[in-house]
């Protein structure tokens, strides 16, 4: 129901769609959709809780399976970018439709957008305390740049292109880490 969902949200937009498109898309009823959604407000929200669950989840599995905030650092954005592959249509529907979402789904889904942000801060200032970051950066504003870095990828990624997500991943990597390590840390 989700993917029939998506792929009708993607075509005519959030409002251009009603239930009884969904449902009729594949062939169930209308009873079928309001046994899993209490409406379609409630589809959209699942549509975006399905990818930002995902990426806090591995930004916890990180934060507690790494001692090193470079370690961890770098596993929050390699998670982070798979997204993008495992979830583009949820991503580009969310992207495309998030200003229809109810307050009381906006703020369950800015409570965990808060909560993957806060993990980055906090590696980020770990990073420092432990001498492996720069001590000049600017957690917040390091944190945001990352985000922003990595969210834009929606934008242009497509699983058909020049690099796998693997390698999109491993390219941010570099390119995040070699502009926040400590270079006094690092041995040559």
């Amino acid at each position: 129901m989700v993917d029939a969902a998506l792929h009708l949200f993607e075509k005519k937009g959030f409002h251009g769609v009603t239930v009884n498109e969904i449902v009729d898309s594949i062939g169930t009823s209308k009873g079928g959709f309001y046994h899993h959604f209490s409406s379609k407000d409630e589809l959209l929200f699942v549509i975006h809780d399905t990818f930002i669950t995902y990426v806090l989840e591995k930004a916890y599995i990180a934060k507690n399976t790494y001692d090193s905030p470079t370690k961890k650092l770098q596993q929050i954005i390699k998670s982070f970018v798979q997204v993008f592959d495992l979830y583009k249509p949820h991503i580009s529907v969310f992207y495309q439709e998030n200003v229809y979402l109810k307050a009381n789904y906006e703020e369950l889904i800015k409570k965990k957008r808060d909560q993957f942000k806060n993990i980055i801060i906090d590696t980020i200032r770990e990073g420092k305390q432990a001498n492996e970051f720069r001590k000049d950066l600017s957690e917040e504003i390091t944190g945001m740049a990352i985000l922003g870095i990595v969210n834009w990828t929606y934008k242009w990624y497509k699983q058909s292109g020049e690099k796998s997500i693997d390698e999109i991943g491993d390219i941010y990597v570099e390119l995040i880490m070699r502009s926040i390590i400590n270079q006094q840390n690092v041995s040559g």
